[in-house]
Parts: C-alpha cells; structure tokens; sequence
C-alpha cells in the first residue's frame, strides 16, 4: 500500500488554520492506484456475503459504488438532508463543534441483508458511526466497514469495536 499511500498529499491549513488535510485526489486521477484501492477494499470481504455496499457522500460515493461493482452488490448512498427523493430515515449525530444529520432511503436495506460500509477516510468516527446505526435501525448486518485512509492519531476506531474494520494506509 506505500504506492498508494504515496499518492496522498498534505494540504496545510485546509479547510482551516492548523489541519493537514489528506488529500486523494492523486490517487482517484491515477487509474492504476484507483483500481487498486478499490479492487483490495473488495478483496478484504469477498468472503463476507456482501449484499450492498453503503457510503456517505462525496468522496465516499467515489469509493463505495465502485467497490459495490467489484463485489457485484447493490450501492446505497448515505446524505444529508433534503437530498434523496423517496421516505427517508436519519440520523443526528455530534461534531466537535456541533452537530450534524444525514439519511438513508427507508427501503434501502432489508432485514438481514449483509452492508459493507465504506468510506475515504477515518478520522473521529462520527458519520460512519451514524450511518452504521441507519443501516442497522433498517434491519441491516454489517458485514464490515473499509477506509482507504486512516487517522489513527484521532483514535475514531474506537468507536467501531465489535466490526470488521478494515484501513488500507494509516497515517499514526
């Protein structure tokens, strides 16, 4: 994974003063390091039943619908308010600074179907752990959840113990 890991570049002071912000676009535009990205998150649970694959937007939806095509599952996008067009179900969750709220389609997941959770980086936890917690209230099993990158100094897989999870770089 270095090849990958190398083609994350650090953005000081974004989308504010004092953040690195891991940036993955070199990695999404190099067709080579994408296609391994997505083919080894797959490879991690081909063995897990997968039915569907979830994500949160944006760059979520990147990863998750094409490892979703890998796995020859169904894809279900996870967003904020107001987006998606049919019933939905949400979630409100915490921030460092407040709060926020995202939803699933209410017939996204049927009862005992296995959803791989995805998403493009681990930091806090905090939307991954709202968007497990939707899939579940539907009925939902998770068979995992997969992050191209991790923030292990932030210490967000904490709040998944108990999950197969699974982090292609992680930056300690």
């Amino acid at each position: 994974m270095r090849r990958l890991r190398e083609k994350i570049r650090d953005i000081p002071d974004f989308p504010k003063e004092g953040i690195v912000f891991k940036d993955i676009t070199p990695l999404l535009m190099d067709p080579e390091c994408l296609r391994l990205a997505v083919s080894s998150i797959a490879d991690a649970f081909r063995d897990a039943g997968v039915a569907k694959v979830c994500a949160v937007e944006a760059r979520g939806f990147i990863l998750g619908a094409a490892v979703a095509c890998e796995l020859g599952a169904g894809f279900i996008p996870i967003r904020k308010p107001g987006k998606l067009p049919a019933d939905t179900r949400c979630c409100t969750y915490e921030l460092e600074y407040g709060t926020d709220t995202i939803e699933i389609h209410a017939d996204a997941v049927s009862p005992g179907e296995k959803v791989l959770m995805v998403d493009d980086l681990l930091a806090t936890g905090g939307t991954m752990a709202a968007a497990c917690k939707l899939v579940e209230e539907l009925g939902g099993e998770i068979a995992g959840i997969a992050f191209l990158v991790e923030l292990a100094f932030l210490k967000g897989a904490r709040k998944f113990e108990g999950y197969r999870v699974n982090s292609l770089i992680t930056f300690e």
